[in-house]
């Protein structure tokens, strides 16, 4: 082994390490992340976190685009499992995946769908893998509108102002779909995260005791607004 590639180690195992501590700060403290305290606990001077992240922000950047991707593969692994042609399975199965990471790991769901961090802003570096389960959700759309079985125009009509944004959100995604049908996509896409936030968040406390039902049953009834086949 080169020094190069022993140094690449130890600065790779390094930065896992500050993001590990980082994220048992933001389970502890929320996301107003200390560098002191992140240094103090791994026995560094706190400048000697800046060889490895340039700022707060940057080493916020980087728990986020982790969270992001650690969503993504969940999402995309379970509805991979399931038969192309069964556009319900899919749809569920990316739902209740999503569910399952966000109780799993409720502080990294917090960081990227709780309250925005003061003073943060998050760069485009984030957008991609913010992106994968929109596009997964999309990718289960595209395939029900080529096959014929996912209806351009379903249910309350879509107003004409919309029409050009949304065409505009389905080229973004590649979706190749109908603005009709794209919202009625979104519509499921903000509906799966408002459950899961409400849920992780507290606010079915002392209302809903059976939570993976309530939450089965409304992704179910989602579902049926998109035009999803039973």
């Amino acid at each position: 082994m080169t020094a190069a590639s022993i140094r690449a180690r130890v600065r790779a195992e390094m930065t896992e390490g500050i993001k590990a501590a980082a994220r048992r700060q933001l389970a502890a403290d929320g996301a107003d992340l200390s560098l002191r305290a992140i240094a103090r606990e791994l026995g560094m001077v706190s400048s000697a976190i800046y060889r490895y992240f340039a700022s707060r922000d940057e080493l916020l950047t980087a728990l986020i685009v982790d969270a992001y991707n650690a969503l993504g593969t969940a999402a995309e692994r379970a509805e991979a499992e399931v038969a192309r042609d069964d556009l319900l399975g899919r749809w569920l199965a990316t739902c209740h995946a999503v569910r399952d990471w966000a109780l799993a790991n409720p502080h990294e769901y917090a960081l990227i769908y709780g309250s925005p961090v003061p003073g943060y802003r998050a760069p485009e570096d984030t957008i991609p893998p913010a992106s994968r389960v929109p596009v997964l959700i999309s990718g289960i759309l595209r395939d029900g509108y080529a096959a014929g079985r996912l209806p351009a125009e379903s249910g309350e009509p879509l107003p004409e102002s919309l029409r050009p944004e949304l065409t505009t959100v389905a080229e973004q995604i590649g979706a190749e779909v109908p603005p009709a049908l794209m919202a009625r996509g979104m519509t499921a896409w903000l509906q799966l995260f408002g459950a899961v936030s409400f849920e992780l968040f507290g606010q079915l406390n002392n209302v809903i005791e059976d939570r993976a039902a309530f939450f089965a049953y409304q992704m179910r009834a989602v579902a049926r607004v998109v035009g999803l086949p039973d």
